[in-house]
């Protein structure tokens, strides 16, 4: 159970030299880290605090000068599909879905790890709210419809507040406090970022991710299937062959994003210590019957081989488990933290 003071990771009592590797090691492989122009004499003194509030986590993280990315190879070594709701009280350069912004200081803006992403900033202290997409699906069209955006009208000042009186009261709670609170974060959420009255496009860009949700909780629920087609897709979803295509042209078509979410699935199985499944039974429960082109097609996603990643994950070496040798052996890392709930 979460203390109410929450998990912290800093650098402040290592040696300057080893600073800004064990801030590296803490958001590896969830982002890539590059430091701002300070030297190995400066250091890189940063702490990070997070607490897991029943499925999603707020965290508090301050840090020097810092230039963030999410590339391709961090979406294959650690697949992780949260939202990011986020305020810094500097300026953020966002590039994210293609597009490049300023998000000014105080303003929440949303992101999805989902996606590439580049994050730079100069030294700042934000606050992070993560939300699993598995956990949080009735707030998809909404978290996806502002992810990028500054959310500068009122009601994104609201819920800058909000989250700042979030952090102040967490560490007065009792931890079974709280796990209770998922549910006021979430209503909270909903009346912030939903608008009362969406123009047309908007309208359009709601239904357009309300059905991509609709979509990606089908193949959830019959990824076992070998039969799992655009056909069958379409008649689960009570949309046409059109349509459903239209919607996945940017995930590189049906076939890729039915496998893309069938490998993520068992990318997740075989990094739990707790799943007792062989790796076939795994493969078969993801939709995949023929072992040779599972694990060829595992290794093509994510650089690995099934059997690779069960016994760096059995080894405290898979994403989400893994340590590195300057950071401090009863920490975690951010990837874990993300993966505990």
């Amino acid at each position: 159970m979460t203390p109410p003071n929450g998990h912290g990771f800093s650098t402040l009592d290592l040696p300057p030299r080893e600073q800004f590797a064990a801030w590296l090691g803490w958001f590896h492989p969830v982002f890539d880290v590059l430091p701002g122009p300070a030297s190995e004499r400066d250091g890189f003194r940063a702490e990070a605090r997070i607490w897991h509030l029943g499925h999603l986590a707020l965290s508090r993280v301050s840090a020097p000068r810092i230039r963030v990315v999410r590339a391709g190879q961090n979406l294959r070594r650690d697949p992780v599909d949260h939202w990011n709701v986020i305020i810094g009280r500097g300026e953020t350069r966002l590039i994210c879905g293609g597009r490049a912004r300023i998000i000014p200081a105080h303003t929440p803006f949303v992101i999805s790890l989902g996606e590439t992403l580049e994050s730079e900033r100069d030294a700042d202290e934000r606050l992070q709210l993560y939300l699993p997409r598995d956990h949080f699906g009735p707030l998809a069209p909404i978290l996806d419809r502002a992810r990028g955006l500054p959310l500068a009208a009122p009601q994104g000042k609201l819920l800058a507040d909000y989250l700042k009186l979030l952090a102040r009261s967490i560490p007065k709670l009792a931890p079974d406090e709280l796990s209770r609170l998922q549910p006021a974060i979430q209503a909270m959420l909903q009346a912030c970022l939903d608008p009362a009255d969406p123009c047309p496009e908007a309208a359009q860009a709601q239904t357009d991710l309300t059905r991509m949700e609709q979509i990606r909780m089908a193949i959830r629920r019959h990824m076992h299937r070998a039969t799992l087609n655009a056909a069958a897709l379409c008649r689960e979803v009570g949309m046409s062959r059109s349509q459903l295509y239209r919607l996945l042209e940017g995930e590189g078509g049906v076939v890729r994003y039915i496998q893309r979410l069938r490998l993520l699935a068992a990318h997740g199985a075989l990094c739990d210590g707790a799943d007792a499944r062989s790796i076939a039974a795994i493969a078969e429960a993801t939709g995949f019957y023929d072992p040779s082109a599972f694990s060829r097609a595992f290794r093509r996603e994510f650089g690995s081989t099934p059997s690779d990643l069960r016994l760096a994950a059995r080894a405290g070496c898979a994403p989400g488990t893994g340590l590195t040798a300057v950071m401090q052996a009863e920490a975690a890392t951010l990837s874990g933290y993300l993966r505990a709930r």
